[in-house]
């Protein structure tokens, strides 16, 4: 087992780096943060050109082909400047799942453009019965007359305010189980019947609310099997999960890097607070958590490119100690700050935002920690 990268995997690090560091400084990141759509459509398009949107579907669809890893390279890069961009609900959330489940004909019509960046998917999952497992879809897609008419909410759901289509995940039907009855659809943003608000609050990304009243799809916008839609859901936010682990050790690093510079030029009583141990121990945890998430993050997606049986585990297993170790690594490093770590131009609070909205969004540490335990038959 190799964890360390291939020679085009580092130029793939520095060059998304350099490219970084000078179109996304801190202060353009804040500046994208706080207009009302969070995003950037001049940045989104000098991505796409650069070949980041469309890297992980295949080449045939306009793609990249990368692996996983080089999808994580970039996503790591991303998470240290704390960029938000609809990449990882597009291409990953929603360009996956149609790779994954869609029809030959909706591959051609859709993924080209979605690699392209001329397209963007949002994924909707989650409904004010928060949760991301079968159990929580409740979102109704009854059948009339050779259509499906669409009722209920999503709640939470990133990128929806800049997107065109949205891979739904809804009910058909109810079975024997939560994960029997679960059908993907995709939906054009502008059909009736369809509204989507931008959720107020202290969030990393714009969080929005879907509201399905009445609205009614043709039978052709189903993503795959009617009914059989949960196994492309499960495949899917694994791959994405993953992808956002690296994100998350992307952002560590970098809490980790401004703790410690600021911790050797801040001088009290004549020494930098560098040399108090209670500083120390809170560097320490922030150490602790980025090396447990970069290893346990490498090693998931070293079997999920590998194809290993037992991907899965290692990706739920990844999720929990990234998800939890984001926020208390935050918080640590506001405790080595204080009064300054919330000062917008410093721009620590960007990181911490993003480290809340991460810790629950495609499954909290409980969630996966009851993955663990069903993967290990405990």
């Amino acid at each position: 087992m190799d964890l360390s990268l291939t020679s085009t995997q580092e130029i793939l690090r520095d060059s998304a780096r350099d490219f970084l560091t000078q179109e996304c400084p801190r202060s353009f990141v804040r500046d994208v943060d706080e207009t009302e759509t969070g995003f950037s459509p001049e940045l989104w398009q000098k991505m796409s050109e650069l070949g980041w949107v469309g890297m992980v579907l295949p080449e045939q669809y306009g793609g990249g082909g990368s692996s996983f890893m080089d999808l994580a390279v970039l996503s790591e890069e991303m998470g240290s400047a704390c960029l938000s961009t609809p990449l990882h609900s597009s291409a990953v959330l929603g360009g996956l799942s149609i790779l994954d489940a869609g029809s030959d004909q909706l591959k051609q019509e859709v993924l080209p453009s979605v690699a392209s960046g001329q397209r963007i998917l949002s994924f909707a999952q989650t409904e004010p019965d928060y949760g991301w497992g079968p159990e929580s879809v409740n979102l109704a897609a009854t059948k009339k007359n050779g259509s499906f008419v669409l009722n209920g909410t999503k709640l939470f759901i990133p990128d929806a305010q800049v997107a065109d289509q949205i891979v739904l995940v809804a009910r058909t039907s109810t079975g024997a189980s939560p994960d029997q009855g679960i059908t993907l659809f995709l939906v054009n943003k502008n059909t009736p019947g369809v509204s989507t608000r931008i959720i107020k609050g202290w969030t990393g990304d714009k969080l929005n609310e879907i509201t399905f009243e009445n609205a009614e799809v043709p039978a052709s916008s189903v993503i795959g099997q009617v009914d059989g839609g949960w196994p492309t859901v499960e495949r899917v936010l694994d791959r994405a999960g993953i992808i956002q682990c690296a994100y998350i050790v992307g952002g560590l690093q970098r809490i980790l890097d401004i703790t410690v510079e600021y911790s050797k030029n801040r001088i009290a009583f004549g020494v930098p607070i560098g040399t108090f141990q209670r500083v120390q121990d809170w560097i320490i945890v922030i150490v602790n958590d980025l090396e447990a998430s970069r290893w346990t993050t490498n090693e998931a997606l070293w079997k999920l490119d590998d194809g290993r049986p037992d991907a899965n585990l290692s990706i739920a297993m990844a999720q929990v100690v990234a998800s939890e170790g984001y926020p208390r690594s935050a918080e640590a490093a506001h405790h080595v700050h204080a009064g300054i770590g919330i000062d917008k131009e410093y721009g620590l609070y960007l990181y911490t935002k993003k480290a809340r909205s991460l810790l629950s969004y495609l499954g909290d540490p409980v969630y996966h920690r009851q993955r663990v335990a069903k993967f290990l038959d405990m």
